[in-house]
């Protein structure tokens, strides 16, 4: 346990669990980095498509923040459009475990909660 604060850009942690959360979490990182990690190069386009909910401000926001913490790398091509694609760091690939632990952790949630519920064919919209 670390007994000091301390500060990354113009955020105090006081624990490392605090800066881990702030690195990865919320709604939509640990998605785009389950998603980049799955399939280990995706453009811009494939993961807006892997979570069609995330808008395209939201993404592109995400998307900057874990390249600037060094967790992703964004590789553009010179090419007409444009080519940008993702993928993960050295530093990025080390979360892949955690992630695949509470995808696993959901899977055990939603099999022994099944009927709290509503469960839609993959071929329906919401």
């Amino acid at each position: 346990m670390i007994k000091e604060n301390f500060r990354l850009r113009e955020k105090t942690y006081n624990c490392y669990f605090e800066l881990t959360i702030d690195l990865i979490g919320g709604k939509w990182k640990p998605v785009i980095l389950y998603h980049i990690g799955q399939v280990g190069v995706l453009r811009y386009a494939e993961i807006k498509k892997c979570i069609p909910k995330i808008t395209e401000r939201m993404l592109s926001k995400q998307l900057k923040e874990l390249e600037a913490d060094d967790i992703v790398i964004r590789k553009v091509y010179p090419s007409v459009p444009l080519k940008v694609e993702y993928s993960l760091t050295e530093k990025g690939k080390t979360l892949i475990p955690l992630l695949l632990n509470l995808t696993s952790w959901g899977e055990t949630y939603f099999k022994d909660n099944i009927d709290m519920f509503d469960v839609k064919k993959l071929d329906q919209e919401d």
